[in-house]
């Protein structure tokens, strides 16, 4: 998450809750909340509405949201993804992140912007923490 605010120009004392559900729990909150039967991966909850800085103008810290993950349905993604459950919940809590930002992938090229920044975000996360296993 440090790597994602700081990538983000987002200040590293603005808040965010991780929580970990189970599918009950989830499939609950994603019937609330989006009207959609079955439990998800990661659901966003937003508070301050903060948007990522700029290296001159950092976002000041504040209240991020919540990101709520289903371990249980990150972990069948990852089996069909081919990945670990690790890497998959790292994904979902950089997309959590995300959309507690602003940002949205309802429209073609918001997904296009999402998803390639989603991408960039965990590649460098990754080079990170090589370069801090190397250390």
């Amino acid at each position: 998450m440090e790597h994602n605010l700081a990538e983000l120009h987002v200040s590293p004392d603005a808040d965010v809750a991780i929580v970990l559900v189970d599918e009950g729990a989830m499939e609950a909150l994603h019937v609330q909340w989006m009207d959609e039967p079955g439990p998800t991966d990661v659901l966003s909850f937003p508070m301050d509405e903060l948007r990522p800085g700029t290296e001159e103008s950092p976002t000041p810290a504040g209240l991020l949201g919540d990101i709520v993950l289903c371990p249980q349905v990150a972990e069948a993604q990852a089996v069909a993804a081919k990945h670990s459950t690790m890497d998959e919940l790292i994904m979902l809590t950089t997309h959590g992140l995300l959309h507690l930002l602003g940002f949205d992938h309802a429209e073609p090229e918001e997904k296009r912007e999402m998803f390639d920044l989603q991408r960039d975000l965990i590649i460098g996360f990754q080079h990170a923490e090589r370069r801090r296993a190397r250390s």
